[in-house]
């Protein structure tokens, strides 16, 4: 399988591949590349429906020229449960680029990614600031950042230390978030109804809106209860757990 960076006409590849509706797998077997590769290159330029190879290859002349010693890719850290480390990572990078996608900013999305790849689902300054090749202060700040999203608490362990943990319950708390922002727009959409009158064009438009936004939101709250436990499920146990 060949490795090294992607050519220019293997990025041509890639976007004629997304614009056929192709699955990242299949067009990494066409070009004999990992789908960790694939997903990676499109993720980080744009995503399926805005990548395109020129722009990509361009990008990634510009980060090659700019790059300094790779502190980063030179310490891969090792991993537990015999996982392949260097796949680990570059999973980690495009669990974070999907992040930053949604709209949560770099740094944030990188601790954020970090917390959530940790078995422990928790992990200390220095361990970020290892894992991450950042300064102290720039943890601390997505830590500020992520904490009063609700998306991360503080707690000291048993030496002291304070570290950060993503619990399971923040996907639940993030949906229901959303249901309960959409719900405002909603309200605010009513009152526009009785600016504009009901009869009107813009009151109608505005009403439609209501009423889609509120079935909208009423269901992702609906879901998110019916769906929390499925946040606490335990590991399936497997073969080798059975016959210690």
């Amino acid at each position: 399988m060949p490795g090294g960076r992607l050519t220019q006409q293997e990025r041509q590849q890639i976007a004629l591949g997304l614009a056929d509706g192709l699955a990242y797998a299949e067009i990494a077997r066409r070009l004999d590349r990992p789908t960790s590769t694939i997903t990676r290159e499109v993720m980080r330029n744009g995503g399926p429906t805005a990548y395109r190879s020129d722009l990509a290859h361009r990008a990634t002349e510009r980060r090659a020229r700019r790059k300094q010693p790779a502190v980063r890719d030179a310490t891969v850290l090792p991993q537990a449960h015999g996982r392949d480390a260097e796949a680990v990572q570059a999973y980690e990078e495009v669990f974070t680029t999907v992040m930053m996608q949604s709209g949560m900013p770099q740094m944030m999305s990188r601790v954020m990614s970090s917390l959530c790849l940790a078995d422990t689902g928790s992990l200390t300054a220095s361990e970020l600031t290892q894992r991450l090749q950042v300064s102290p202060a720039s943890i601390s700040k997505a830590i500020t950042f992520l904490e009063g999203q609700g998306m991360v608490r503080r707690e000291r362990d048993e030496r002291r230390r304070e570290r950060y943990i993503v619990d399971n319950d923040v996907w639940y708390e993030a949906m229901m978030a959303s249901a309960r922002s959409t719900a405002r727009i909603v309200e605010t959409a009513r009152e526009g109804v009785g600016v504009l009158g009901p009869a009107t064009p813009a009151g109608v438009r505005l009403e439609n809106i209501a009423r889609f936004l509120q079935f909208v939101s009423e269901s992702t709250a609906r879901a998110a209860e019916q769906a929390r436990e499925i946040l606490h499920a335990k590991p399936a146990a497997t073969a080798a757990d059975d016959t210690d």
